[in-house]
C-alpha cells in the first residue's frame, strides 16, 4: 500500500478514536454525578464502602450478574492479574477486586473517566486493587505474557480494529489466559442509514456479527471456548433503560433544562428497536489463549 492509502487510513482511525472520546466526555454518568447522588443520600461521603457504589457505577447491561458472568468465564479467582478494555469509570473493575479478589488494570482512552475511576477507587479503598491507565486497547502498555484474563463489556464497539485489540489482548495474556466480554453484534446487514445514526449518536465506529467476531479471535491465536446470545436478555434490559432515559428526558424539558444530546437518544432509540427486533443485540464471547 503506498503512502497516500496510509495516511488517510490513519486519519480516519484518528477521527474515531476522538469521536469516542468525545462521546464519552459528555456521557450522562460521570464519577461527579455518583458522588453527588451518594452525598445527597447519605449526607456524607466518608466511609464510603464499594457496595455503596455498585447501584451506580455498573452502567453496562445485567449490571452485577453480568460482571459474575465473565468472572466465571475468565475464571477470575484471588490474585488474578485481570486486563479490562475499554473499563470507562471502573465499575466492574472494582467489582473484581472487591468480590473475587482480582488485581485489575482498566485501560480507558479518556482522561476525564480515567480520572474519574481513580477517584471513586480511592474513595473505596480499592486503589491499591485496580489501576486505571489511561491507554489505547490497540496498543496496550503492558507487558507480554503478564496477565491472568482479559475482560470487557460493551466497549468493543468503539474500537476501530477489534482485530488489533484481540491481537493485543493475546500477547498480554500468559498460555492458558482468558478473554471474556460482551459486545454488540449486527445479526443482518444494516443500511447505511442506521449504522450512520448508530456512529453519529453512540460512536458505534465497528458493527460485526457473531462469526466474524470469533473469526477475529481464531486470527488472533484464541481458541474459542464459549458464544452466547445475549440478545433476548438485552431487548428486556434496553427496553427499560430506554423507558427510564425518556421519563427523565422529559422532566428535563419540562423544567427548561438540558434534555441530552440529540444524536444520541435518536441512536439509542434505533438501537433498541433494532435488538428487540432481534436485528441487533449482544452476545458473550470466551476464548482461550493456548
Amino acid at each position: 500500500m503506498d503512502k497516500v492509502p496510509q495516511t488517510l487510513m490513519g486519519s480516519a482511525m484518528a477521527s474515531k478514536i476522538r469521536s469516542a472520546i468525545d462521546f464519552y466526555d459528555r456521557h450522562p454518568i460521570s464519577a461527579q454525578i455518583i458522588l453527588a447522588k451518594l452525598e445527597a443520600t447519605r449526607g456524607t461521603l466518608e466511609g464510603l464502602q464499594p457496595d455503596d457504589l455498585f447501584p451506580h457505577d455498573q452502567d453496562h447491561y445485567g449490571g452485577l450478574a453480568a460482571n459474575d458472568a465473565l468472572a466465571k468465564a475468565a475464571r477470575i479467582g484471588i490474585g488474578s492479574k485481570v486486563v479490562d478494555l475499554c473499563a470507562g469509570l471502573g465499575g466492574p473493575a472494582r467489582y473484581l477486586a472487591h468480590r473475587f479478589g482480582a488485581i485489575v488494570t482498566g485501560i480507558e482512552l479518556t482522561p476525564a473517566r480515567v480520572a474519574g475511576a481513580a477517584e471513586l477507587s480511592r474513595r473505596v479503598g480499592l486503589n491499591g486493587q485496580v489501576r486505571m491507565i489511561e491507554g489505547n486497547v490497540m496498543d496496550l502498555p503492558l507487558a507480554d505474557a503478564s496477565q491472568d484474563a482479559v475482560i470487557s463489556q460493551e466497549a468493543l464497539l468503539h474500537v476501530p480494529d477489534i482485530a488489533r485489540a484481540f491481537a493485543e489482548a493475546h500477547r498480554v495474556l500468559r498460555p492458558g489466559g482468558r478473554i471474556a466480554f460482551t459486545n454488540w453484534v449486527v445479526h443482518r446487514p444494516l443500511p447505511e442509514g442506521q449504522r450512520q445514526l448508530l456512529w453519529d449518536g453512540m460512536a458505534a465506529a465497528t458493527l460485526i456479527g457473531i462469526e466474524a467476531h470469533a473469526g477475529l479471535l481464531r486470527a488472533a491465536g484464541f481458541e474459542i471456548e464459549a458464544v452466547e446470545d445475549e440478545t433476548p436478555a438485552w431487548g428486556t434490559i434496553l427496553g427499560e433503560r430506554l423507558r427510564m432515559y425518556e421519563k427523565l428526558r422529559g422532566e428535563a424539558e419540562a423544567a427548561g433544562t438540558p434534555s441530552g444530546h440529540d444524536d444520541f437518544y435518536r441512536s439509542y432509540v434505533l438501537f433498541v428497536d433494532l435488538v428487540q427486533r432481534k436485528e441487533m443485540g449482544g452476545a458473550r464471547f470466551t476464548a482461550v489463549k493456548q
